[in-house]
């Protein structure tokens, strides 16, 4: 590569590193940091049609059903239609069909979707459709015509639609179909609600004819200061590219490459206050190309591993953790998450419960949790939904796996709140499951080098009394995290678990990355039974006194924040289709278990020598 040198202002030395590299998968063409952008907020109420036969899709050739082509007619018999938009009812967009619409609450398949929107002007330069994330197949059309589609319900993308938007009124046509199966991620059977819908926002954005397509500015290991610029559009090579962080006097300029790319590097300034939990600082950067601006508030600090420590800016840190399902608090929750809902959720966790660490499970949340996590300082377990028992040997799954991730990593790698990226859950200990993750492994390592590679192992082999984590995982991660639940399955007394033992043989940190037990909120039962608020709060009592033996613990994140629905939850007693292993109620009512925990956490982060 070429290098380049420039004086700035603040008399450091910025070198320009033409070339970016990317990832295996292709580039995602979503485009990140919408809200920064010229964007047209598309939310509101669409009318919707359910196709539990998938005829839009199965006799799209046929008008009558072609649901896509969105028709105003009939306009005698012969031209008749089996659907009709503006007849059909509407639900608010960003949301979930199942929490809206009773006859849909455990529907599986399609709808459609559609909205209109009037244009004055064709505007110059590009036009993105973009989505936050719909769940989980997306075919997307406007005026009739098909402009796209994605699979994946819990990344963005979007399409190009310059050429498909008319001055007058537009129809956007959406088809949703949550329906998974064997080559899915998830696969079909999963322990949680699958929320069918365009689950998140819905923009019309407006670039330049060369824009600033993505960005990633951090600060590195080497106490150095990077920022890589990628250019989408036309004419992208050799145009002035700029990163601004005015409050810490840093102008980078430089030039891109051919391919649209640029990478700056610079001295960290002593002035530099780093991002922590206890110091959530964040910066405003501008990045800025051909035109066209975006504006970014970015946390910088360093990640490092040393031994069984997990280094936060050169200092161990102990992970206080909750693990959290992207589900609203409310007795009809919802997967639409907005500023309020992600800030009450990881407040409780933050404020109340003394945490700082959450893990987002099982798949990517909405964007406004990880920015809300950057803001009140909680470092974030990010991951992909490879979970249980997908498969592994398919090259369509994977190649699906690859491109999630991506985009994943690449919305969300601004983000300082971010410290493990994990590649799955819970997955089976075979040789073909290794050779599918060691590929995740090795694209997130060439998107992100600056994140700790993680995933939840659950197989352990025993010794006495001693569970050994020996997973072949094991060696590919940087942080070996397991998920037990002794004493709630299986036939443990609680009593024995404060004196089970756990062996790592990696020497890296270990964490527990789930534990837990279920009980109803406001039930009660002086002998502890099951699912009585009793027997979770004496369960958390006796596994974080087994957890504080384990030598090398760099953290745990129990399962869960929030009672969750789950169709796999059957029992008409305690559950009737929730898992309950919140230590928070449905309605955010606070469980016995919660003040355990909560009061471990207040004493750890009292102790001197633990990071806050």
């Amino acid at each position: 590569m070429m290098l380049l040198s420039r004086t700035m202002c603040c008399a450091l030395l910025a070198v320009v590193l033409a070339g970016a590299e990317v990832g295996a998968a292709p580039y995602p063409t979503a485009l990140i940091n919408i809200d920064a952008r010229d964007a047209t907020d598309l939310s509101g109420k669409w009318h919707y049609i359910v196709d539990p036969l998938k005829m839009g899709v199965t006799r799209a050739n046929s008008r009558r059903y072609a649901v896509f082509q969105d028709v105003a007619g009939p306009e005698n018999q012969a031209d008749f239609l089996e659907y009709n938009f503006d007849a059909s009812p509407r639900m608010l967009i960003p949301g979930d069909w199942n929490g809206q619409d009773v006859s849909l609450t455990w529907y599986d398949g399609l709808v459609w979707f559609r909205r209109t929107i009037e244009i004055d002007e064709l505007r110059a330069g590009r036009q993105f459709l973009h989505f936050g994330a719909a769940n989980y197949k997306a075919l997307v059309y406007i005026n009739g015509e098909k402009v796209g589609e994605h699979e994946g319900g819990f990344t963005p993308f979007a399409f190009d639609v310059t050429e498909n938007l008319v001055v007058g009124q537009n129809s956007i046509v959406v088809g949703v179909d949550s329906e998974h199966n064997s080559s899915s991620i998830p696969s079909p059977v999963v322990d949680w609600k699958n929320y069918g819908g365009i689950t998140r926002p819905v923009h019309l954005v407006s670039v330049a004819e060369s824009y600033v397509h993505d960005y990633f500015v951090r600060l590195d290991s080497d106490g150095r200061m990077r920022a890589d610029v990628r250019l989408g559009g036309g004419k992208v090579g050799n145009r002035t590219v700029r990163v601004d962080i005015p409050d810490l006097g840093i102008k980078l300029r430089g030039k891109s490459d051919q391919s649209g790319s640029v990478t700056f590097a610079v001295d960290a300034p002593d002035k530099l206050q780093r991002w922590s939990p206890a110091t959530p600082k964040l910066y405003d950067v501008i990045v800025s190309a051909a035109g066209d601006q975006v504006s970014d508030k970015i946390g910088f600090r360093t990640l490092a591993i040393d031994g069984s420590n997990i280094l936060l800016n050169g200092e161990p840190i102990f992970l206080r953790g909750i693990s959290i399902h992207e589900e609203t608090i409310g007795a009809i929750p919802s997967r639409a998450m907005n500023e309020a809902r992600a800030r009450e959720l990881l407040s409780i966790a933050k404020q109340d419960l003394n945490a700082n660490f959450v893990r987002l499970a099982h798949y990517p949340h909405a964007a406004i949790m990880t920015r809300i996590a950057d803001e009140l300082g909680l470092m974030v377990w990010s991951e992909i939904p490879v979970y249980w028992d997908i498969d592994f040997e398919n090259p369509d799954t994977l190649a699906t796996a690859k491109q999630m991730q991506q985009e994943n990593i690449i919305r969300d790698r601004n983000r300082a709140s971010i410290v493990f990226w994990s590649v799955g859950n819970e997955t089976p200990q075979t040789d073909v499951r290794l050779a599918f993750l060691e590929e995740l492994i090795s694209d997130v390592r060439q998107l992100d080098a600056t994140r700790l590679v993680t995933a939840a192992l659950h197989r352990v082999r025993n010794e006495g009394r001693a569970n050994v984590v020996d997973d072949p995982l094991g060696k590919l991660i940087d942080v070996v995290s397991v998920n037990t639940y002794q004493g709630w399955y299986g036939n443990m007394s609680l009593d024995r678990v404060p004196g089970v033992e756990w062996r790592n043989p990696s020497g890296k940190p270990f964490l527990f990355s789930e534990f837990g037990a279920g009980a109803l909120y406001g039930f009660h039962d002086a002998d502890m039974e099951k699912f009585s608020e009793e027997f979770q709060a004496e369960y958390y009592r006796v596994t974080l006194e087994m957890a504080s033996k384990v030598p090398g613990l760099s953290g745990l994140s129990p399962w869960i924040l929030k009672d969750f629905q789950s169709p796999r939850r059957m029992h008409g007693r305690f559950q009737e289709y929730w898992n309950r292993k919140g230590i928070i109620s449905p309605q955010g009512h606070k469980k016995a278990a919660f003040f355990v925990l909560g009061d471990w956490y207040k004493e750890l982060a009292s102790r001197g020598g633990i990071s806050e």
